[in-house]
């Protein structure tokens, strides 16, 4: 039987710290801190794979997924985890890249790790183009509120709740300033916001064009089904999950997601609180607001219905059913009293059990 070399790294843009065990030896292999180099690294794991196997594993952050593609190419077996979900002692409150590494090694052993999903080049890609589609929406919305800040210093008051539709644009154009520097920096600020209105256009066309090409046409085709979600919830479902059957159930891409409840008990105690909010942010925030498209009971919309065109029926019977259950959930929660916000978080939940069924093909 190979001897198996566990190794733990902190990894940093210029260094990687690694701790090395080997085996069941209870004393630590190898410590080292080398460049984090290319031709550096590929050398160190090259000496350890003279010695038997290796296993390495380093958290998930801003040095991507490079990392694990090259040692998985080297004959290494590689894994990154999520910095969230690595379990650490309570009483541990002394921080090292050494003593991080040398935890990582240790829980690689000991099986306690959980591995996030690496997804390919081209679904790396598409997903960095989703979020920066996100970024300059976000972007957007901070800047139409830094302009009506503006306006509301200096006096300028629109008298109606509904911003940023023709009749709103009409009457910002309208605007005088008796200050010429005032004007300039109104001129800014709208220059911008078409600006950014026009990039994000141009984005979401680029996103149905991608959605609509292989390998993606077909699951985003199924998930648009579903009231509330279009080519941009889709796609970014279908990239960022990579392979739905890695969840056993529902209620584990529920948890990855975060959108399970928190819960507290002890004996015959049971308390469930709010939403865990761990795992992916962005699918979360994303189901959530497809979640208030079933806050009104309706037959699909014209728009549904052109997007099932060409859908097998069972798929469409399938988005029904989900339709006909969320609306209802989100009727009852309000009948009792809990707040819109926390009906919809509930049927984004249930939905994204849907679209977890769905996707693995447990639709009957």
């Amino acid at each position: 039987m190979e001897m198996i070399h566990y190794v733990g790294m902190d990894v940093h843009k210029e260094t990687i710290d690694l701790v090395v065990y080997r085996g069941n030896e209870r004393e630590v292999f190898l410590e080292r801190t080398i460049r984090n180099q290319d031709n550096v690294v590929e050398k160190f794991f090259k000496g350890l794979l003279e010695g038997g196997l290796v296993v390495s594993c380093y958290e998930a952050g801003s040095m991507g997924f490079g990392l694990q593609r090259m040692l998985e190419g080297l004959g290494v077996t590689s894994i990154v985890v999520s910095p969230g979900r690595v379990p650490r002692g309570a009483v541990d409150r002394v921080k090292t890249d050494r003593r991080d590494a040398r935890r990582l090694a240790g829980q690689l052993r000991a099986r306690t790790l959980e591995a996030i999903h690496i997804p390919s080049k081209d679904e790396e890609a598409v997903r960095d183009y989703l979020r920066t589609r996100e970024d300059v929406r976000l972007e957007l919305v901070r800047t139409k509120q830094r302009l009506q800040k503006f306006l509301l210093r200096h006096g300028y008051t629109y008298n109606s709740s509904r911003y940023w539709t023709g009749r709103h644009n009409r009457w910002l154009r309208s605007l005088k300033f008796d200050d010429p520097i005032l004007k300039e920096v109104f001129d800014e600020y709208y220059y911008m916001i078409q600006m950014l209105s026009e990039k994000l256009r141009e984005m979401d066309s680029r996103i149905e064009e991608i959605a609509k090409s292989e390998p993606y046409c077909g699951r985003v085709g199924m998930l648009r089904s579903f009231k509330g979600i279009d080519y941009l919830t889709a796609l970014s479902i279908v990239c960022e999950v990579g392979d739905f059957r890695r969840f056993s159930n529902a209620e584990s891409f529920m948890g990855f997601l975060g959108l399970v409840p928190r819960e507290v008990s002890s004996g015959v105690m049971r308390r469930q609180g709010r939403i865990t909010k761990s795992g992916n942010t962005h699918l979360r925030k994303l189901l959530i607001e497809s979640s208030w498209h079933y806050r009104y009971a309706s037959a699909p919309s014209k728009r549904v219905l052109e997007r099932r065109k060409g859908q097998p029926a069972e798929i469409i019977a399938y988005a029904d059913r989900a339709m006909r259950r969320l609306q209802k959930k989100f009727f009852r929660m309000v009948m009792r009293g809990k707040s819109k916000q926390s009906a919809v978080v509930a049927v984004a939940r249930e939905l994204a059990g849907f679209v977890w069924g769905m996707m693995v093909g447990q639709i009957a």
